[in-house]
Formats: C-alpha cells, sequence, structure tokens
C-alpha cells in the first residue's frame, strides 16, 4: 500500500503541475492581451485546484501510513535538514499552497470584470505554484 501511494503521489504531482502551470499561463496571457475569461480557462482553474487537492490528500494518508511519517516527529529529527523537510517543511508548505491555489480559485470565481478573475488567478494560483516548486523533493523525483 505504502510504494502504491508512493508511485501516485509522484505521478499525480506532474498531472497538477502541468495544470497549473496551464492554468497560470492561460491566465496570465489572458490578462495581459485583455482577453474574456472563457468558460475553459474557469473549468482548467477547477480541475487545477481539484487535482491539488487531491495531490494533498494522498500526501497526508502517505504521511500517516509511511514509515518514517510520525515517529520521525521529534526534537531530534528537527536537527536533522532531510528529515525536517519531509516532516514539516514540504507538508506544511503544500497545505499554504492549497490554501492559495483555492483562494485564487474562488476569488476568479466571484469577480465580476475578466481581467480582474485573469489577475486572481495570475496572483494566487501563481504564488501556490511557486511555492510547490520550492518545497518539491527534486532529488527523489523520477530521472533524477
Amino acid at each position: 500500500m505504502y510504494t502504491g501511494l508512493q508511485h501516485t503521489h509522484s505521478g499525480l504531482a506532474y498531472l497538477v503541475l502541468l495544470l497549473l502551470v496551464l492554468a497560470v499561463g492561460a491566465a496570465k496571457y489572458g490578462w495581459f492581451f485583455r482577453k474574456p475569461y472563457s468558460e475553459g480557462q474557469r473549468k482548467l482553474t477547477l480541475f487545477a485546484m481539484i487535482g491539488s487537492h487531491l495531490q494533498l490528500l494522498i500526501g497526508l494518508v502517505l504521511y500517516m501510513v509511511s514509515p518514517l511519517g510520525l515517529e520521525i516527529l521529534s526534537a531530534e529529527s528537527m536537527s536533522n535538514a532531510l528529515a525536517r523537510f519531509y516532516t514539516v517543511e514540504h507538508p506544511t508548505a503544500m497545505i499554504i499552497a492549497l490554501v492559495l491555489i483555492t483562494v485564487g480559485h474562488v476569488r476568479a470565481k466571484r469577480a465580476t470584470d475578466d481581467r480582474a478573475k485573469h489577475f486572481n488567478v495570475v496572483l494566487w494560483m501563481g504564488l501556490g505554484l511557486l511555492l510547490i516548486l520550492s518545497r518539491i523533493p527534486w532529488n527523489v523525483w523520477p530521472g533524477n
């Protein structure tokens, strides 16, 4: 079960990153060139948000069933940079990023002006994407 969750979490990460990059890129293009906020863009931001939520849920389950999950959370592990990254920094950053992504989707949905919708996606989802990119354990990704 643990290995399957690890593979699912790693594989879904590619899809979530792609959706977020596409959503932020399309919104940036629409904002810059004053394009209307289309139904396709609304769905793209919705799918990016749903994928992010699913990724976080799988990550939290993985954290709970991990042989190192809650057992490694101790004062000694906080002095170890790798242990601290996996037990505190990565999960906390991902939760904050998910909040930012959700705020971006909700604010874009509630905005009445197309330019404001694009701006909210670029700002909030873009910040969430940057936070995610800063806390991905790149050293353990396939191909590295």
